[in-house]
């Protein structure tokens, strides 16, 4: 049987091929469906085993005091709170859908570190920010959804510093025996009834799970950072490979 592989002008959108001009918008579409309940359906999806992952990345980041943060596809949050509630300098939530940012903005944390925090709605393949201009640049659960993500993988090394910190926290297909189809069940039949549920959007969530699917392995993906420009690209598998996190460097 044929492999049914997008053209060059189409892009996937979970199984579905798309014009690679309407992927954006499609993306779009769902992320301001989700957003008001995005942060308790991200409790509910993971049994709040996101935070564990999210925490583990926020070590890994080491934050300072000297140290700005941009935080790319950053929604509500999560990341650039925790970077500044260790002792971060500055952070920068970057993300293309107003919602999400609206969302964010309304959470307690936002007051707390407002002196400390710049929320930017931006384009992850085009970056409004200088060349070199941030410490660390961190990407979770967003890459995927990135229409060109060698684009912004390349925007990735261009604004961080020499010796800055590329983190992405994203979700691949676990490798452990026997998981994989515990976690098929759990993600194409749970995942939408809960979204359902709670976000009263059944279709966002059966994106998603299809979303993990199309992804990179965690091999080809660290290829990929690589030919962007970064060294050092190593990766982790997280809960038995349910989620993977890459780490990189600018030279």
């Amino acid at each position: 049987m044929t492999e049914n592989k997008p053209t060059p002008d189409e892009i996937d959108f979970g199984f579905e091929k798309v014009a690679r001009d309407d992927k954006r918008g499609r993306v779009a579409e769902v992320f301001t469906s989700v957003a008001e309940k995005y942060d308790v359906m991200n409790d509910a999806l993971s049994l709040g085993v996101h935070r564990i992952w999210k925490s583990l990345l926020i070590d890994r980041l080491d934050p300072r005091p000297n140290m700005t943060l941009l935080d790319v596809a950053g929604g509500t949050g999560d990341i650039s709170f925790g970077f500044l509630k260790r002792g971060g300098g500055k952070a920068i939530v970057c993300d293309i859908n107003p919602a999400m940012l609206a969302a964010g903005q309304k959470r307690r944390q936002a007051t707390d570190y407002q002196d400390r925090l710049t929320w930017l709605c931006g384009n992850a393949e085009s970056l409004s920010l200088p060349d070199r201009s941030v410490d660390a640049y961190t990407i979770t659960f967003g890459i995927r959804n990135v229409t060109d993500r060698d684009a912004a993988l390349r925007e990735a090394w261009r604004v961080l510093k020499p010796g800055g910190h590329f983190l992405c926290l994203e979700f691949s297909e676990p490798e452990t025996p026997g998981l994989d189809k515990i976690y098929d069940l759990y993600s194409f039949k749970l995942f939408p009834r809960l979204g359902a549920m709670i976000a009263g959007d059944a279709e966002s969530y059966q994106y998603l799970a299809e979303s993990i699917r199309m992804f990179p392995r965690p091999k080809d993906f660290a290829r990929q950072i690589e030919r962007a420009g970064l060294s050092q690209v190593s990766f982790h598998n997280l809960s038995g490979g349910i989620a993977t996190l890459y780490s990189a460097w600018r030279t």
